[in-house]
């Protein structure tokens, strides 16, 4: 039997760029029921299969996708797990897929541009790829794009993948000031420090961005936490993921909104 080559980036929880057989339906199954996984969020982009880097090895791996003795595909055969997502070419990007784990899963599309904003004071950005931080900004998620792939910046990368979680300064000290001993604002943060964070850039001429944790804790983020949606991100070029409506999603990914 004649199987399709895939490529699979796989983005969260582990970095990896894989050829494979399987379809994405049947690769989520593998991935989420193998030993190597068990439990959180599984992030990972389908790219054009034509896409070739002097970076990987691409058709060596091709090469090896053999089917086994039984007939049954060949599920991975790794290329690379080290600098993939800066290696990657945004345009042959596809289809991300956002997955719980039980294996239920949304397919989201990419956007033809980043979408427009509404003004915020704040916004609380998941850094997923390959850096793994959670900062506040005042950028919007452009400048944002530009700042945190900035040569220049130590804390960043030449390509970078994010997302952006609901968050409101002043909702969050009012709630904060009402009752200091309600932990779960932000997860993984501390209130106080998430307090403090947010003085420190009200009151600092000049401060944009400020690091609230030293890893993102995004496996504990429901996608109804979740804003916007997915950027791929490097100097001067993004690739932009919108989220589906709520409603959207329990009418069409019904198995995956049961468990959010």
């Amino acid at each position: 039997m004649g199987y399709s080559k895939h490529l699979y980036a796989i983005l969260h929880p582990n970095h990896s760029l894989i050829a494979s057989q399987l379809e994405p339906e049947d690769f989520i199954k593998h991935y989420v029921d193998s030993a190597r996984y068990f439990e959180g969020r599984l992030l990972f982009v389908e790219l054009d299969p034509d896409f070739r880097s002097s970076y990987f090895d691409i058709e060596k791996a091709y090469s090896q996708l053999i089917p086994h003795e039984d007939g049954s595909p060949k599920a991975t055969k790794f290329i690379g797990s080290y600098r993939v997502v800066e290696n990657l070419d945004f345009d042959a990007l596809g289809t991300l897929y956002f997955c719980d784990a039980k294996g239920d899963y949304i397919a989201l599309k990419p956007a033809a541009s980043m979408p427009v904003e509404e003004p915020e004071e704040m916004r609380l950005i998941l850094e997923i790829n390959p850096v793994n931080f959670m900062v506040l900004t005042k950028y919007n998620l452009s400048d944002f794009s530009n700042y945190i792939t900035d040569p220049r910046n130590g804390k960043g990368a030449p390509k970078v993948l994010y997302g952006q979680a609901f968050f409101n300064a002043d909702d969050f000290l009012r709630n904060f000031s009402e009752n200091p001993y309600l932990m779960n604002f932000v997860p993984g943060i501390h209130p106080s420090r998430l307090r403090d964070a947010i003085m420190e850039m009200r009151t600092i001429p000049g401060k944009n961005v400020k690091g609230i944790a030293l890893n993102c804790p995004f496996d504990q983020y429901s996608y109804k936490q979740l804003k916007g949606g997915f950027t791929f991100a490097s100097q001067g070029k993004t690739k932009f993921y919108p989220l589906m409506p709520i409603d959207y999603v329990k009418q069409n990914y019904y198995k995956f909104y049961k468990e959010m």
